[in-house]
This record gives structure tokens, sequence and C-alpha cells, in this order.
């Protein structure tokens, strides 16, 4: 069995929380997110939550201004971007 790699030898990354209007549902936002290098996290109430390497945030936060989906804000920590977004808090799975 592999050794586990140690927190700081893990990828970094950024959570971006956008308003994003005009999507009907979860794949026509992820169809429309293909072009940046970014996973799609969370979607509920025209408000979604994106996933990015931190080597891509800073190109893809400024190419997130404007047009469909556009960032209110951002952080290393998912659970503060979900605070501010209003995002409902989902039950874990255990």
């Amino acid at each position: 069995m592999a050794k586990k790699l140690s927190k700081a030898l893990r990828g970094k990354r950024r959570w971006i929380g956008c308003n994003c209007e005009g999507f009907e549902s979860r794949s026509d936002l992820e169809k429309h997110l293909e072009d940046f290098p970014v996973k799609l996290y969370d979607f509920e109430n025209e408000k979604c939550i994106l996933v990015v390497s931190l080597d891509n945030y800073e190109e893809t936060k400024s190419k997130l201004t404007s047009g469909r989906v556009i960032s209110q804000t951002s952080s290393g920590k998912i659970r503060l971007v979900r605070d501010r977004m209003g995002f409902t808090r989902k039950p874990r799975k255990r």
C-alpha cells in the first residue's frame, strides 16, 4: 500500500464562489465551464462553488469578472465560501 502524502505535499487549491444566472441545470453550467481549468463543486439557487488549483487561480479569477458566471468570493477554505454565499449545510455521509 502506498504511503499517504502529507498535507504540505498535496496540491494546493482555492474555492471560488460565483453567481451564475441563466443555467437550467448543473450539466449546462459544466458545459459552459469546460474552457476554464476548474471543477464545479456545488450548484444551487443560481450560485456555484468552483475548485481551482493554486497555479491557475489568478488567471481564472480574472476571467470570471464578467459574463454569465461572475466571481463573488474566494478562499482557501470551502467552509468560508459556503458561509459567504449562503449555501445550505449538507449532511455528512458516514
